[in-house]
Order: C-alpha cells, then sequence, then structure tokens
C-alpha cells in the first residue's frame, strides 16, 4: 500500500491524537497521512506536546506519511518567510504543502512564491514531494483558476520538480467555524475541479473535511476525490472527553475555561458576535485542544483524570473506524 495515498489525513491535535493514529494503523493496516500546521510542530517548537519538526518524525513510524501542512510565509506563531521552517520540514517530512495564498493571494505574486518555495525544497531534497493550492478559507479557487495554476506550474518548473506535485487542493465548499463546517457542498465545482487535476495527472485533496456526515465524504469520494484533510474535529473529541469529565466540578470547568481564554487561540475560530464571557463552554470547545499541553492544564486538571487518555484514544479510533468503513 503507498502510503502518500491515505484516503485521510489527520492534524496532530495532541499526543493522543498521534497515538491513536498510530495504533489505529498498526491494528487495521490503513494508510494514514499526518499533517501538522506550522502552530501545531515547527522546527523551533509547538503547541502539540512541545514538539519539534525533527523530535515528531523521531516519534512516529514510517508507515504514517508525514505532510507539512500550509508550509510558507505567515503560517508560523510568528510572521516571517517560511524559508526556515522549510528547510526542516525538507529533511523530515514526506511532502510539503506549498501554501503563500494566505500572504500573497493576488494570483501572480502566490503563483511566484509556489515556484520558489518548490526550487527551494526540491534543491534541499529532490525526493520530498509537493501539494499545491489552498483552501476556500485562505483563498478561494475557481475550476478554470486551479486549471490556470497547474497549467502555470507545468510550464515555469523543471519537468522534474513538476513531477514531484503529489496533490492539488480541491475546492468544493468546506470552511470551519466555531465547531461547524460552515461551507456549502458544491458537487458542480467537485468534479469540475477532480476532472482538472487528473487532467494534470495529479490527486485531489479537500482540505476542513471536519464536522461533515460520513455519507458526504464517501460520496466526494466514489466521485473520484482522493483525500481528505481532517483536524479540529479530533482535537474536539479530546476536549469533549474532559468536559464530560468535568461536569460535576464547576471550580475545575472554571480553570479549564481560564486556561483556554487566556490563550487567545479562540479569537481565530469565534464568530465576530461571540461573546467569550458569556459563552464559556462554547470557548472551551473551540479552543481546548490548543491548551493540552499547558502546564497548569496537565497538573492541576489532567492527573486527576488518570485513565482518561485510552478514553479518548478509544473514541479517535471510533470516528477513524466510521471514515474508513465502506
Amino acid at each position: 500500500m503507498n502510503k502518500a495515498h491515505a484516503k485521510f489525513h489527520i492534524g496532530p491535535m495532541s499526543k493522543n491524537t498521534v497515538d491513536a493514529l498510530i495504533e489505529f494503523t498498526n491494528e487495521s493496516n490503513s494508510s494514514v497521512g499526518l499533517i501538522p500546521s506550522r502552530r501545531q510542530v515547527d522546527h523551533n517548537g509547538g503547541y502539540v506536546n512541545n514538539w519539534t519538526t525533527e523530535k515528531l518524525k523521531d516519534y512516529v513510524p514510517n508507515n504514517l506519511f508525514l505532510t507539512r501542512d500550509h508550509g510558507g510565509p505567515g503560517q508560523g506563531e510568528k510572521e516571517d518567510d517560511g524559508y526556515e521552517s522549510l528547510e526542516q520540514d525538507c529533511k523530515h517530512f514526506d511532502m510539503i504543502h506549498v501554501d503563500p495564498w494566505k500572504r500573497y493571494p493576488e494570483y501572480e505574486e502566490g503563483l511566484k512564491w509556489t515556484v520558489d518555495m518548490i526550487n527551494f525544497c526540491y534543491d534541499l531534497n529532490p525526493s520530498i514531494k509537493f501539494e499545491v493550492g489552498t483552501e476556500e478559507s485562505i483563498r478561494k479557487f475557481t475550476p478554470s483558476e486551479l486549471g490556470k495554476l497547474l497549467s502555470a506550474l507545468r510550464s515555469k518548473l523543471a519537468k522534474q520538480k513538476f513531477n514531484q506535485i503529489e496533490y492539488a487542493v480541491i475546492q468544493s465548499g468546506t470552511s470551519l467555524e466555531k465547531n461547524t463546517n460552515t461551507g456549502k457542498y458544491n458537487r458542480d465545482a467537485l468534479i469540475k475541479m477532480l476532472k482538472i487535476t487528473k487532467e494534470h495527472g495529479l490527486l485531489s485533496k479537500e482540505h476542513n473535511g471536519d464536522y461533515i456526515p460520513a455519507d458526504t465524504i464517501k460520496e466526494k469520494i466514489r466521485l473520484g476525490l482522493d483525500a481528505v484533510n481532517i483536524a479540529p474535529e479530533f482535537g474536539q473529541i479530546e476536549t469533549t472527553c474532559y468536559l464530560s469529565s468535568l461536569e460535576k466540578d464547576k471550580d475545575l470547568f472554571e480553570l479549564f475555561y481560564e486556561i483556554c481564554y487566556k490563550s487567545n487561540r479562540w479569537k481565530k475560530w469565534a464568530p465576530k458576535d461571540f461573546d467569550p464571557l458569556v459563552e464559556k463552554r462554547s470557548l472551551v470547545n473551540i479552543c481546548g485542544h490548543y491548551v493540552l499541553s499547558n502546564n497548569d492544564f496537565l497538573s492541576k486538571i489532567k492527573a486527576k483524570f488518570p485513565r482518561i487518555d485510552l478514553e479518548i484514544k478509544e473514541k479517535i479510533k471510533n470516528k477513524l473506524n466510521e471514515l474508513y468503513r465502506p
């Protein structure tokens, strides 16, 4: 089985998520991808278990396919051009999602950065694979514009470099807010984009597959979608386990809320009219996974539930089984 061609690529929302993925691949012999963002795991650390890029690579077995999700400028904890991060990614990851579109949404600038980043990475590691394009919440692409991008990359890159592109990101209506997928499924756009990626000999991948019914995801796969990224939903599974355990302990819940509130991580996902001082449970649901390596969380909350990791991993594997079930 080609591990690169996993149907599902999962965000390492926590150490429990990674451990559950390792157990799932060993138990089911299924191919699964791991897609750390720069905020989660980077060359100088991240909010997930304080892992660096190198330490994550050392931790996971070779049967997990490692892809840098959203590699490039403006995607880390601090504003940078992304090249220091890319240098480490080329040493330790199997594939890099080349994504300059957050900082450079104009087509010509985004194209230039995509070409430059691929050239940089290939020169460091000719075996590295690439994923190109981006998700709707960062920069919307029409089918014709995706085709224009792929044609331009084919003409501007040396043949051996273009051939290292494995996936193109397609868009058929996915977008995340709070704990909801607010996108509207566009079947016509999906079919058109799948046709374009196949014409260029590439695999297709859609981001933000969270909180979508499994039947809808499976319909997209039947239509020809090759892979789906899912991330926050797996973090929310773990957060829900903690919230259930804290139902009868208001003091511990308030502490969890306070840690989450002070992290400011909820601001990225909350709608404009969100009231963080009133919607406390919702705030924790949104960003609880960001603080799972926080020292206060570990010593004052997690320490009180010594068997909770087993419950969390089991629920994560149940979700994976649902996705992989025919």
